[in-house]
């Protein structure tokens, strides 16, 4: 296994985060979602990899075989982090991709980083720009939905992943979309995530302000939100992107899930190729 060192936990041990680096060309940078790993762009990488792109995945810390420390599970830490993976591997010209909570990373990099070394950003069934309901932002997500998280995930986590998985993939009593082994693959993955680092990462992503981090965007940019996502529903996320991003694309996947890098997977990779390659994404387009 492939280890980047950033920096050191509180204790003063090196944090490392688990990555790969595929294939060669222009550099595409993958920040996966909660509380999976690296290892949920499979197909991304499989197929990216095969279409000349050189292909960047790390796992967040806390998560997957990444460190495991108590402490930075802030988006903040997490946009060190990412700095990290792009200095060490001397990246440039990036095209950065944040898959859901993996959003507020891009939008904190941004920000905190001036876009150092990025040239081109996405944003995939993402958090952003803010999730929690306020005062100053009644478009939303209550607060006691995300408590109910915590709770359950402090009650019984492995159950948690059980019924999250299925809203993940829009898995219903009429609807599988995806299969059986693909919801167990996906349930094994999020189970060796720290449960004390899948919490905090909850209230991260849930309660993080991204929409003054995403004024500071310049550069193209992409969003992509299924439709029918019942876990960051568009109403909240994506459709409001272009609020805050004038130059972004906002591109709706029909009937799509969270979790469409597999449900939709041909059709993600088809458009983070032609975005990269700085090309116009088709805006529809039939899933299957």
């Amino acid at each position: 296994m492939s280890y980047i060192k950033a920096g050191k936990d509180a204790h003063g041990n090196a944090v490392k985060l688990h990555y790969v680096d595929h294939g060669q060309g222009k550099p595409i940078v993958l920040i996966h979602g909660w509380p999976a790993s690296h290892q949920m762009w499979e197909y991304q990488l499989t197929s990216l990899t095969a279409q000349g792109f050189r292909v960047v995945a790390y796992t967040r810390r806390g998560f997957g075989n990444s460190s495991k420390p108590y402490d930075g599970h802030d988006y903040d830490t997490y946009a060190d982090d990412l700095k990290a993976v792009l200095d060490t591997l001397n990246l440039q010209d990036v095209t950065l991709v944040g898959f859901s909570m993996g959003g507020g990373e891009v939008a904190r990099y941004m920000s905190r980083h001036g876009g150092a070394r990025v040239t081109r950003v996405a944003f995939v069934s993402a958090v952003t720009p803010y999730l929690l309901k306020t005062a100053d932002n009644p478009e939303g997500v209550d607060r006691e939905t995300f408590d109910d998280i915590i709770e359950n995930l402090k009650k019984d986590r492995f159950d948690f992943l059980t019924t999250f998985g299925k809203q993940f993939f829009g898995v219903g009593v009429l609807n599988s979309p995806v299969s059986d082994a693909t919801l167990n693959w996906m349930q094994a993955m999020c189970q060796i995530g720290d449960p004390h680092a899948t919490i905090q990462s909850a209230r991260a992503w849930s309660e993080t302000d991204f929409r003054p981090d995403l004024q500071t965007i310049k550069v193209p940019t992409l969003v992509i939100h299924g439709g029918d996502d019942q876990t960051v529903p568009p109403a909240v996320s994506g459709e409001r992107m272009t609020q805050f991003v004038p130059q972004a694309e906002f591109v709706e996947y029909s009937g799509a899930p969270h979790g469409l890098f597999i449900t939709d997977k041909d059709r993600l990779n088809r458009d983070l190729r032609t975005f990269a390659q700085g090309g116009n994404v088709q805006k529809t387009a039939d899933r299957y």
